[in-house]
């Protein structure tokens, strides 16, 4: 028997939760002010949404239309794009060669009309599905209303917001910003002037740790943070006072290690101001830690009077089948940081959470962003939020995101090292030494000739994170997919220049 066939064998769990918005049917934006509210049939079939999936065209109706209309907005081919995009575009990314030009819920088309499954979520951005349609009526109404007012003045948005993030997550108050490197920022801003104020230490000595293969984005801070040399290379000098290193020794600070950070704590408790982590790292990998780990972290932190800041913009908004993935450890990080889906992928929002005497710290006029509490991002993101509770997306991640890595551990492929993963965020660790040379990238690129896009990260693993609305008929079609390129590996064409 093909490993793909006993994937089919797999024994059925509990009735399916599936969230009503799917399948999507939301194809037509009306932004206009005077425009009535978007009126969607969240129960139809999207046109052209076959599951004819390898290679297979299924273009929409309203491709060739929407293309010719909007002709200097979106490039005529797959091949266009690329070619543009590299001539005219600063090449800090390797994007797989495909090119999105219409999505809904789990599923992408190209300009050709080709269908694929998306299993990475842009990052974990789109939990919500691509394109959902509440959240485009929420864009779409408030974009013919008011959609900046800078917070040099109030708008009618941003409280509503700050109230329903209160309500959600239990923190006293937020921050607003729009990117998730920013509230990463922001968070060791807040936690420096915390150390200073509140904490009383000396000025220029507040200290910030972190972990050995972290990721907190790509700014100056998050780099110096870094541990990846690649990320680092020719960025230097990097700042102060901060990284996942002993300064007494250099000795590195390694994730689910506590005895790593007692030590930083024992010897520079005093002038420490904060902790920062993942509770879940991503792109090392999909690393979960020990159960012990975040508790053990946390009491230390209380012990050294050190502000844990648990990064969530990955990890958070139900992606591992919690709404924040530190609430597997049974914990409430001091400092929480937020972005990606909190916004469904639909507008760039983000935040810092904390109580009073943290968030208090910071002065009018020393720290903020034009676009940070905007009323069209605010509004998108309280229906993001209401969204994954209404339509059990959490339910949902945690029940598939177990039938997930049973059905990759099924397959006893000697190709797959491990599955690991919490909820919808998994990888698969390939051992390279039984593929005759081809690598995970060589994997992916096989995924995507048969209708399935996931990515590399960190040479030989593989990430799978989708959307959290993905049916299980969906999901077991994405392992169906997944056996069957594992299987032709081996012999598969190498690819060059990766």
């Amino acid at each position: 028997m093909s490993l793909h066939l006993c994937l089919l064998n797999l024994p059925s769990s509990a009735p399916c939760i599936v969230p009503s918005s799917r399948p999507f049917a939301a194809d037509n934006l009306l932004l206009a002010a005077a425009a009535p509210p978007v009126k969607v049939n969240r129960f139809a079939s999207p046109q052209g949404s076959s599951r004819k999936i390898a290679g297979t065209m299924t273009p929409h109706a309203n491709d060739a239309a929407s293309r010719d209309g909007n002709s200097r907005f979106h490039a005529s081919s797959t091949e266009e794009a690329i070619a543009v995009e590299s001539e005219c575009a600063a090449h800090n990314y390797h994007p797989l060669p495909v090119v999105f030009a219409r999505a809904q819920g789990v599923n992408v088309w190209d300009p050709e009309g080709r269908h694929y499954l998306d299993f990475l979520s842009a990052y974990s951005a789109v939990n919500q599905g691509h394109c959902h349609p509440e959240l485009v009526k929420a864009l779409a109404e408030q974009a013919g209303r008011l959609t900046l007012s800078s917070r040099a003045f109030h708008n009618d948005v941003f409280p509503k917001w700050a109230e329903k993030i209160r309500q959600v997550f239990g923190y006293e108050m937020v921050l607003p910003m729009n990117t998730g490197v920013e509230a990463a920022e922001t968070a060791i801003k807040i936690a420096r002037k915390w150390a200073y104020k509140v904490k009383g230490v000396e000025q220029g000595k507040a200290l910030v740790f972190c972990v050995t293969d972290n990721f907190h984005g790509r700014s100056m801070t998050a780099i110096t943070l870094s541990t990846d040399p690649e990320s680092k290379d020719n960025y230097g000098p990097y700042l102060p006072n901060i990284g996942a290193a002993n300064p007494s020794n250099g000795k590195p600070i390694r994730f689910n290690n506590v005895s790593d950070l007692e030590e930083v704590l024992d010897a520079h408790g005093k002038h420490t101001a904060a902790f920062l982590v993942e509770p879940i790292q991503g792109e090392a990998g999909v690393v979960v830690p020990d159960e012990d780990y975040l508790p053990r972290v946390h009491e230390l932190c209380k012990k050294h009077n050190v502000l844990l800041i648990c990064d969530e913009i990955q990890t958070g908004i139900g992606r591992t089948g919690r709404m924040l993935a530190s609430e597997w450890s049974g914990i409430k990080p001091d400092v929480v940081t937020l972005g990606k889906a909190i916004s469904g992928g639909m507008y760039p929002v983000s935040a810092v959470m904390s109580t009073k005497e943290v968030m208090l710290v910071v002065e009018p006029g020393t720290h903020g962003s034009t676009y940070g509490g905007n009323p069209l991002g605010c509004a998108v993101s309280i229906r993001a939020l209401e969204l994954i509770e209404e339509e059990n997306m959490i339910v949902n991640a945690e029940r598939l995101g177990n039938l997930f890595r049973d059905g990759i551990t099924a397959l006893g492929s000697p190709i797959v090292k491990t599955v690991r993963g919490r909820g919808l965020l998994n990888a698969m660790v390939i051992d390279e030494t039984a593929t005759d040379g081809r690598t995970a990238w060589d994997l992916c690129l096989l995924l995507k000739s048969k209708g399935l896009l996931a990515k590399p990260t960190h040479g030989d693993i593989i990430r799978f994170a989708p959307p959290l609305v993905i049916t299980e008929t969906e999901l077991r079609k994405g392992l169906s997919i997944i056996a069957e390129a594992i299987q032709e590996l081996p012999t598969a064409e190498k690819s060059t220049g990766h």
